[in-house]
């Protein structure tokens, strides 16, 4: 159970809360395009072997040369860029966030949340249990 908080804490930690939810989607994204352009280096191996099958073996050393394993940012793959945000980026904001939520509410996530949906739910209302069955109530308000 946390401890009970004032509604501007509340809604500081929703706010907390919802831009960690951002960097998620952010990392995500990072996540995507290294995914994209190591497909996208391999669709360029699959060229440049088909192009050698037909003859043009030029144009397949220039894309193989050229374009097959090279860096996407100064001295970076993407797998490097994605270390590189971890580290500097979302693993501080992580521990800033958990640190911030285990002192004003015991590390409880979604509190905005949690209190937002007591107070729209409808009672007494199948679809509309605070919990699943069988589970531990929580507070009705953090």
């Amino acid at each position: 159970m946390a401890p009970e908080v004032d509604e501007a804490t509340m809604v500081a930690l929703g706010k907390l809360s919802e831009a960690v939810e951002w960097l998620e989607r952010a990392r995500g994204r990072l996540y995507d395009f290294h995914q994209m352009l190591g497909h996208l280096d391999f669709q360029m191996s699959d060229a440049v072997k088909l192009l050698e099958e037909c003859g043009q073996t030029t144009w397949a050393r220039l894309i193989d040369t050229e374009i097959v394993g090279r860096n996407v940012l100064d001295g970076r793959w993407t797998f490097q860029i994605l270390e590189e945000f971890e580290d500097l980026y979302y693993d501080v904001i992580r521990d800033v966030e958990q640190r911030v939520r285990n002192d004003l509410v015991d590390g409880q996530r979604h509190v905005y949340e949690r209190n937002l949906k007591e107070a729209r739910r409808s009672h007494g209302v199948a679809g509309h249990e605070r919990l699943p069955a069988g589970t531990h109530p929580a507070p009705d308000r953090v």
